[in-house]
């Protein structure tokens, strides 16, 4: 059954029949030794497919292992070999190199397929990917943008258009992305989210507020995106619906370092000084360099008169953080204390 579950994947996927590869492949891995070969195929599909927690999900029983690596790396080999024109085949071979950091191969795979296939939108859309991860924007941009010409349903491709956009502070570029995201798919929860914070950017805190809920509304467990509302409804003065927010991001992943350290700063300002130290503890032993936590239990021991281990976590905050007018801040403290 191996060899027979082998060809029809083969077959399918030197065809460019990815639906077929994907229903086979599922197959393949029940039988016993299947080895790394249909999960990589199942890989490859996913993220065609932009379905990148599938594909991370096979990944580890695809490329984990060298050993894996090799056993595919001559599965595709041998059908370069036999298929030597075949240009989905010359596609699976990039997204190998791709994942195993091969860039150079990889990037000549995907130029040469766009040149076999000129209205196939995936070597576009994964030449940009590469550039978009070594920061080269503007190439990716431009990748990007030929993915979405070949293929305007695309919504991966435009999600990550839009997210480039919006890198280089294009947001009026990066909103009608994210808006035919959602005409072409409502319940992209990724849509709304980008959407929200591009126009959180734009000072729209209202539709930014809007759209999380809309994202909410989809999945409700996402701790990021309650986070992130909570964050909006603070910069709104609306307080009481941050810390809310804030809150239920810790219920739903009580390691979310951030959500701990708001709530902290809430209670701080409040003068509840035990219920902040609890709050950044929970910070620190989630991210020990969380820069702000590190801060708040500074001024929590020089409100208790403490200066020696205020000026011992001032001076950590101070080397942890990055923001400038944070630093400025922290700087300001320590004079003080110092007289």
């Amino acid at each position: 059954m191996n060899a027979c579950s082998e060809e029809l994947v083969k077959s399918a996927m030197v065809a460019g029949q990815w639906d077929e590869v994907c229903e086979v492949a599922k197959r393949w891995v029940e039988e016993p030794d299947c080895g790394p070969r249909p999960y990589f195929a199942l890989n490859v599909v996913y993220l065609l497919r932009g379905d990148f927690s599938q594909a991370w999900k096979v990944f580890p029983q695809a490329l984990a292992e060298e050993s894996d690596k090799d056993v595919v790396r001559v599965w595709i080999s041998s059908l370069r070999e036999e298929f030597p024109e075949a240009p989905y085949v010359l596609l699976v071979q990039a997204m190998f190199h791709t994942q195993c950091g091969i860039l150079e191969d990889a990037i000549a795979n995907f130029e040469q397929v766009a040149v076999l296939v000129p209205q196939l939108p995936y070597p576009y859309f994964f030449l940009a990917q590469i550039h978009h991860r070594q920061e080269r924007i503007d190439k990716a941009v431009k990748l990007y943008r030929e993915a979405v010409k070949r293929d305007p349903t695309y919504v991966v491709a435009r999600l990550k258009l839009g997210l480039a956009y919006q890198e280089q502070g294009q947001l009026e570029m990066a909103i009608p992305q994210y808006r035919e995201v959602l005409k072409l798919h409502p319940d992209e929860v990724l849509g709304h989210t980008n959407l929200a914070c591009a126009l959180a950017e734009q000072g729209k805190l209202d539709l930014g507020i809007e759209e999380y809920k809309k994202a909410l509304h989809l999945n409700p467990q996402d701790a990021e995106v309650h986070f992130a509302l909570g964050g909006l409804y603070e910069n709104k003065g609306r307080r009481d619906l941050a810390k809310r927010q804030y809150e239920e991001a810790l219920r739903l992943n009580p390691d979310f370092g951030p959500a701990a350290t708001a709530i902290g700063w809430f209670y701080y300002e409040k003068g509840q000084m035990d219920f902040a130290l609890d709050y950044f503890s929970q910070a620190l032993k989630a991210n020990p360099n969380d820069a702000q936590a590190t801060f708040g239990v500074g001024r929590i021991y020089e409100e208790k008169r403490k200066p020696e281990m205020a000026v011992q976590h001032y001076q950590r905050a101070l080397n942890l953080e990055k923001d400038p007018d944070r630093k400025h801040r922290i700087l300001n403290f320590m004079d003080k204390l110092f007289g």
